[in-house]
Formats: structure tokens, C-alpha cells, sequence
């Protein structure tokens, strides 16, 4: 027999038992679907944080903490904490800023404020941004209006979440949050540009300190604080952020970082700021360096270390994600591969129960010269026309059980503040391994079924009723 007759055979025995047939792709189906859409989640996740990372320059990015661990250990094998931290100060900046290569280096200075507008008050952080940052992605398109153009403009760039917690959603974005549309008043981007804001924040009260100590009821009532006000001029909007997103460098407000030191506050924003080193307040968090290319990243952050400071490269932890998303993908693609294993068994099953039913149809193949090779690829091809037409509609359903899923996900989403996201990503190795792995289970399925008819007595199958 020629493979054209040894196909046409197999494929007029799977149509004669075509409800058998039916049953038995649609658990391959199901198999191939399970593995499909959860494997391109997990790919999924890996494409958003590597094109987030891309979208925002996020490959050129450095972070530098205080030097050391804070630890060292005593002669009896005891950890003790030390005070010998190299601290992030003024000199360890310029440092930073004269290395080569070094494009953008400035401090991490963020904290909390009110801001209000139209007599609505939300609360938020700011953090003061370089207006060179203004030619780097992300912030060199925003969606609405441009960044400062200088250190010491008046100016601020506003996030979408922030104006949302104020009560104004930009005309043509509104329905994207619909659930919160009831309590949105829609605003034309250039009714929003152009406009005060004020900031508010709290300050120590001198006078209610000292009247307090000469009352001596300092410790009593409410804290010595007052709010100091300073409107900012809105330059420009952030879009909302992905799930993805970096936010080391995504305050709810930006501010240039001359700007900010203008505006009073408390010198500092949290309760173990207080608690922590010897109180001068000197030291920053971290250092957000920006190099000129992505090749320059490791030999500065090199010397970043010799300095002893710690710098931490978005492109390691990049490979981190990597390494967890490898885990997550071997994890969700095992758990759909039980399905499919369970649909390889129901192939076994069909194919024995096939070769029953057959017994006598082999008989007369074999007594009119077939040969073992000839029936033993018979069952093959049923057994890979099963996989191949199971593989191509379970991708269909994986494909659309991801697109039903990434649409809830986003319902979700959208009146959250987050901008919408796919989740799910089939790229071409998983549509081509996908079919592969459908035939390749479907033929060793069909491999002892395909033997054992292939051992079939001929004198024997033609007795048989």
C-alpha cells in the first residue's frame, strides 16, 4: 500500500466511528487548551515586565543604597549591628555624577502631601524629578502636556490616579471607568493643563511649641503642627500606571527638584526616620542613576560598589523574573499536560477497542499481502490525525478561553486606575509546540495499540466473529 492508501484507510475508520472519534479529540482538545492558556499567561507576564522595563528606559537604570549591610559578626559567630554605613549624602552624589557614563544622577526625595483642586482634597506623594529626566522614557511623552522644563519651574506633572481621586476623568478616558462614572466629572486635557494646584503640607507650629512648654501641656491635645500651602502650575498628565510598572520613579506628583526644596515640610517621612542613625537628617534613601546606553550600566555600577555602595540593576532583577517565570511556566504547563495525559489514555483506550472491533478487517489486510509495517502505520496516522486536529482546535480554545479571561481581567482593572493590560501572549513557539506536543502525545499513545494489531494472527482475526 502507498501512505496515500494507508491515509485514505485510517481516516474512513476514524469517520465510520465518528461519535468514538469525536470524544476522544475533544479530550485532546481540552488538554491542548488547559496547556495553552496557561503557559501564555505565564508568558504573558514575562512579555509585560520585559516591554515595561523597555517602554521605560528601565535597562539604563541604577539604583544606589547606603553602603554595607548594617551587620558584622563578633568573634563568637554573633551578628551585631554597625554604624560604619557608608550614608548617601551630597558627596557620595557628586561622586556618582562624575563617573563616566553617567547621564542623570539625583537623589530619592519623596513625601506625602494633600492636594487640592476645586475644593477637592486627595492624598498623595511627591517626589522631586531633574527636568533633564524630561528627554528620558517615560516622561519624554506624556499623554497630556510636557515636563518642566526647568529645576526651579513652578510647576508640577499630575497622574491620571490622582486627578481621578480628585473627581475629574479626562474626556475620552471616562468610559474606560465606567463603574466609577457616577462620580467623575469628565475634563478636557487642556481644561486640566495650564491650571493651580495647590499642595499642602504640615510643618512644625513654634509657637504652639513654646506656648506649649510655658503651659507645660506640650504632650497634651493635638500635635504642634500647622499646614503651609504652595500652588504648583499643572505642565503636564502621567497615564495611569500598568500593573507592571516600575514605581520607584512614579510619584503621584513631580515636581522639579528645586521646586522642592522650596516647599516646607517635616523633614521627614516616616516614624523610623526619627528612630534610625544619629538624627542630622543628611543622608538620602537611594540614588536613581540614569546611564547614557545600556552597555554602560555594569562597568558604572562596578564602580558604584568600589565606593562601597550598593547598586542594583533593573537588568538583574530582569533575570530574576526570568528565572521565577521559568518556574511559574514548567508549574502551569505540568498542570496542563495531566490534562493531556488523560487524553492520551482515552487514545490508547479507542485505539485497543478499535483493533477488537477490527480484528477481522486486519485478518484480511494480512491474508491479501499487508504487512506489519503497513497496518502498524495505519493506527499511526489515526492516532496522529487525532493530535493534529485536536492540537489545532484546543489552540483555538486555549486562544479563546485567554481572550474571555484577559476581558474580566481589564473590567477589573480599568475602574481600579490601571491601564489595560493583556495578560496572556501566544507567541510562535507555543503555537507551533503546542500541535507538536498534541501529535507527538497522540502517536505514543498510539504506539502499543498500533503494535498489538500489527501482532495480530492472521489465521486467527479471519476465525474471528
Amino acid at each position: 500500500m502507498t501512505f496515500g492508501d494507508v491515509f485514505s484507510l485510517s481516516q474512513a475508520n476514524l469517520w465510520r466511528t465518528r461519535l468514538r472519534t469525536f470524544l476522544t479529540t475533544l479530550g485532546v482538545v481540552i488538554g491542548i487548551g488547559a496547556l495553552v492558556s496557561m503557559v501564555s499567561f505565564g508568558s504573558g507576564m514575562q512579555r509585560n515586565v520585559t516591554e515595561t522595563f523597555r517602554e521605560h528606559d528601565l535597562f539604563r537604570t541604577i539604583e544606589v543604597l547606603p553602603g554595607g549591610d548594617g551587620l558584622e559578626r563578633t568573634a563568637g559567630g554573633d551578628l551585631e549591628s554597625i554604624r560604619d554605613v557608608r550614608p548617601l549624602d551630597d558627596d557620595a552624589l557628586e561622586s556618582i555624577r562624575a563617573l563616566d557614563g553617567v547621564e542623570i544622577a539625583f537623589p530619592e526625595v519623596r513625601f506625602p502631601v494633600a492636594v487640592r483642586l476645586d475644593g477637592e482634597e486627595a492624598k498623595t506623594t511627591l517626589q522631586a524629578m531633574p527636568a533633564a529626566m524630561g528627554t528620558s522614557k517615560p516622561f519624554d511623552d506624556l499623554p497630556y502636556g510636557a515636563f518642566f522644563s526647568s529645576d526651579d519651574a513652578p510647576a508640577v506633572v499630575v497622574s491620571q490616579r490622582v486627578l481621578g481621586e480628585l473627581g475629574i476623568a479626562i474626556e475620552g478616558e471616562a468610559e474606560a471607568r465606567r463603574s466609577a462614572a457616577d462620580t467623575l466629572r469628565p475634563l478636557a486635557a487642556d481644561e486640566i493643563l495650564g491650571r493651580e494646584l495647590e499642595i499642602v503640607t504640615s510643618v512644625l507650629d513654634e509657637q504652639r511649641i513654646v506656648s506649649g512648654i510655658a503651659t507645660g501641656g506640650i504632650l497634651s491635645g493635638d500635635l504642634p503642627l500647622r499646614q503651609e500651602v504652595v500652588s504648583l502650575t499643572i505642565v503636564g498628565i502621567q497615564t495611569r500606571p500598568t500593573g507592571f510598572q516600575a514605581m520607584r520613579l512614579a510619584g503621584g506628583l513631580l515636581a522639579p527638584p528645586g521646586t522642592v526644596e522650596k516647599i516646607p515640610r517635616i523633614g521627614f517621612s516616616s516614624v523610623w526616620e526619627l528612630l534610625d542613625g544619629d538624627g542630622d537628617g543628611g543622608g538620602y534613601p537611594a540614588i536613581h542613576v540614569r546611564a547614557r546606553t545600556a552597555g554602560d550600566v555594569e562597568g558604572i555600577s562596578e564602580e558604584i560598589e568600589a565606593m562601597a555602595l550598593n547598586a542594583v540593576t533593573l537588568s538583574d532583577q530582569l533575570d530574576d523574573f526570568r528565572r521565577g517565570f521559568l518556574i511559574m511556566d514548567t508549574i502551569l504547563g505540568a498542570i496542563g499536560a495531566v490534562a493531556l495525559i488523560v487524553a492520551a489514555l482515552g487514545i490508547t483506550n479507542t485505539m485497543v477497542t478499535s483493533i477488537l472491533e477490527r480484528t477481522r478487517e486486519i485478518g484480511i489486510m494480512k491474508a491479501l499481502g499487508g504487512t506489519e509495517g503497513e497496518i502498524r502505520a495505519v493506527f499511526l496516522v489515526e492516532a496522529g490525525t487525532i493530535g493534529i486536529v485536536g492540537g489545532a482546535l484546543g489552540l483555538l480554545l486555549g486562544w479563546g478561553v485567554t481572550r474571555i479571561a484577559n476581558v474580566v481581567a481589564n473590567a477589573y482593572l480599568r475602574p481600579e486606575g490601571f491601564a489595560a493590560v493583556d495578560l496572556f501572549h501566544l507567541p510562535l513557539w507555543l503555537i507551533a509546540g503546542a500541535v507538536g506536543f498534541s501529535v507527538l502525545v497522540s502517536l505514543i499513545a498510539g504506539v502499543y495499540p498500533a503494535g498489538r494489531a500489527a501482532r495480530v494472527d492472521p489465521v486467527r482475526a479471519l476465525r474471528h466473529d
